[in-house]
């Protein structure tokens, strides 16, 4: 691996899509265009890409500069989940297509906007792109075998695991092929091959350690080893990078211990970010919090809004709160299946599965628990969940 910082933008792919996508991002039809005023005194990140933005009203010509710009908006959609940055970094490095086809650092960041919108597809092209003109580029391996995950073609994305084995040995490959494993009815092996990794790295950048944590913290959910989980979900909050994703996962392993009071403290003035504001607002009922109510309309303003816009990027937070906040299965459902034909993690087939039982129409999970088969995923609760909707293995 070339650096430190390569492995922790590579290890951001494998949890990329339950922490970026909040809406649709607004892309600026120019570089001058002011859509709104970011808090940029208080936000060391945001500060450092307005001064970059500076510099590039006097180098419009400046390839490495706006590639540089787009990185730095896409981690702070990564680490915020706000959609503006990535129409900002669209926005950023268009003028750059036409003359492009040799810049291995364009196509990634061409492929990680397209997997932002899930336009899949276009996003593994680019990422081939990448590697094409770079073989020993980390990042584009590492998002093909994130992108495969979500559609479950395991095959496909254990082949980026052994690619990165051979261009990057070490945790972030160990970490692909553990978190592959885990999914396909290996839990306790990629679990304990995970620990070791992460046991016998010296120095490691953070959020690459960040992600491996928060795997096996939920690894450690799924064998209820609460103990256990706790202690790694704490380790990856220790790192100091912030991360959504970690953040709503931490959340749900709370929720599901009752202990709502802790989410709050967890997620104060994390109101902007969809995904957060749901548990938010599910620890906030729990707790009869007073800003419960509150939340929720908020919740509903931004899903319906969503809907009208044709907006798909995030069904499934719009299931749950549905299911779990509007006691509403049947549009529960609706969500459910809209956001399964795009996304099959395991926690999308989990919301299908629920949804399916809520609404009292066992037939619409047989995409889910065709997969749950197949796929050998190992999960009291997803096995709880089939067995009442009348499957076994």
């Amino acid at each position: 691996m070339r650096t430190r910082g390569l492995a922790g933008a590579a290890a951001a792919a494998f949890c990329l899509f339950a922490s970026c996508a909040q809406a649709a991002p607004f892309t600026p039809a120019s570089d001058s265009e002011v859509v709104e005023r970011l808090p940029v005194a208080s936000d060391p990140a945001l500060r450092a890409v307005e001064s970059l933005r500076r510099q590039l009203a006097s180098r419009p010509a400046d390839a490495k500069l706006r590639l540089d710009i787009a990185e730095r908006y896409f981690a702070l959609a990564m680490a915020q989940g706000d959609p503006r940055y990535v129409g900002y970094a669209r926005s950023t490095i268009a003028p750059l297509e036409k003359d492009a086809a040799g810049d291995s650092r364009y196509w990634l960041v061409r492929g990680q906007l397209q997997q932002y919108g899930h336009d899949f597809a276009g996003a593994l092209a680019s990422l081939k792109r990448a590697s094409d003109v770079d073989p020993q580029a980390v990042e584009p391996v590492a998002w093909r075998a994130a992108i495969h995950m979500v559609e479950a073609k395991y095959a496909l994305a254990a082949a980026e695991c052994d690619q990165l084995a051979k261009i990057a040995p070490g945790l972030l490959a160990q970490g692909c092929t553990a978190y592959v494993r885990a999914t396909t009815g290996q839990l306790i092996p990629a679990y304990d091959l995970l620990s070791d990794a992460v046991a016998a790295e010296k120095e490691v950048a953070p959020e690459l350690m960040l992600w491996a944590q928060t795997r096996l913290a939920e690894m450690a959910v799924r064998l209820q080893r609460w103990g256990d989980a706790e202690r790694h979900y704490r380790s990856a909050l220790a790192q100091g990078v912030t991360d959504q994703f970690l953040l709503a996962s931490f959340a749900d392993f709370l929720l599901l211990r009752e202990r709502p009071a802790e989410v709050l403290q967890l997620l104060a003035g994390w109101e902007r970010s969809d995904i957060l504001l749901l548990r938010l607002a599910l620890a906030g009922r729990t707790a009869k919090d007073a800003r419960t109510a509150d939340w929720e309309r908020q919740l509903r303003e931004r899903f319906q809004g969503a809907a009208q816009r044709g907006d798909k990027l995030h069904e499934q937070e719009a299931a749950r709160w549905a299911l779990e906040v509007q006691n509403d299965p049947t549009r529960a459902l609706a969500y459910a299946k809209s956001n399964y034909a795009s996304q099959k993690e395991p926690r999308d087939a989990e919301v299908l599965l629920r949804a399916a039982l809520a609404a009292q129409r066992p037939a619409e999970a047989q995409p889910a628990l065709a997969w749950w088969r197949e796929s050998g995923y190992e999960d009291p609760v997803m096995q709880q969940l089939a067995a009442r909707l009348g499957a076994s293995r």
